[in-house]
């Protein structure tokens, strides 16, 4: 059904795999596009009460895909892509299901803030976690900011944003972005133990108390992703976005003037 993403069901479980293991789980407009779709064809999706989300090959999700974003055959139209994303956030954050992401390599960009609107989050102690789209003079997309601002409190989230700060998963959990830390390779099989937890619990009482506490917030998420839209597609147009770019594909420290 879907080219860059799995989905499969295990009676009340659903396991959500990133496949695009070549180019680390980086997002391009496509699989963008199919994470979108799939995440609102759950929305009324009543036989599955927890997802499990994580990566195939050596990552999680590597975040945009910068490839694309600088081919010039195919030049990306942000504006597109933005919807794309907005869809992919709101049908996230509102899934009638218990949302884990089991994280294992980079989780970074629109992998990290994916990652952060999950319900619980787990990362094997290597992980390398990141809202670093200052690096190329970017903002947050897919309601990063919104997402880290609830994990962690305005302050904290504009000096992570502003740093662009690549963390282990030990310092995450003392900061308090992530929820529980593995030892290498156990990620996957920590999050199916979590699930099966949940499930004997009473998971209907959980999924009330998550859908009230969500709705309370999903105006504020809609507006967020309306002005991170709008923000990306000016920085997009920016020199020191054109700077990041070229200064990442050529291994470099970029040099911005703040244009």
């Amino acid at each position: 059904m879907f080219e860059t993403i799995e989905l499969t069901k295990q009676g009340r479980i659903g396991y959500l795999k990133l496949n695009r293991p070549q180019s680390m789980n980086a997002m391009n407009g496509k699989m963008m596009a199919e994470l979108a779709e799939c995440f609102e064809s759950l929305l009324a999706e009543s036989t599955l009460q927890v997802l499990i989300i994580h990566g195939d090959g050596r990552a999680f999700s590597a975040g945009g895909d910068i490839k694309e974003m600088m081919d010039p055959e195919h030049p990306m139209d942000i504006d597109v892509v933005m919807k794309e994303v907005t869809r992919l956030a709101k049908s996230l954050y509102t899934l009638p299901q218990i949302t884990v992401a089991a994280i294992h390599g980079a989780s970074a960009g629109l992998g990290f803030s994916m990652a952060l609107a999950c319900d619980y989050i787990i990362a094997e102690e290597n992980s390398k976690l990141a809202m670093n789209f200052i690096g190329i003079g970017l903002v947050p997309d897919g309601g990063g900011h919104f997402f880290m601002k609830e994990r962690i409190g305005v302050p904290k989230a504009k000096q992570l944003i502003w740093s662009g700060q690549i963390l282990k998963a030990h310092d995450s959990l003392a900061k308090g972005l992530i929820d529980e830390v593995t030892a290498e390779g156990l990620a996957l099989e920590h999050a199916e133990n979590y699930a099966e937890q949940v499930l004997q619990s009473p998971v209907r009482a959980r999924l009330a108390s998550k859908h009230i506490l969500h709705q309370l917030k999903v105006g504020e998420l809609e507006q967020v992703l309306e002005m991170e839209a709008a923000a990306q597609s000016e920085m997009r147009k920016s020199a020191d976005h054109l700077e990041g770019i070229q200064a990442f594909v050529e291994k470099r420290k970029p040099e911005f003037q703040g244009k």
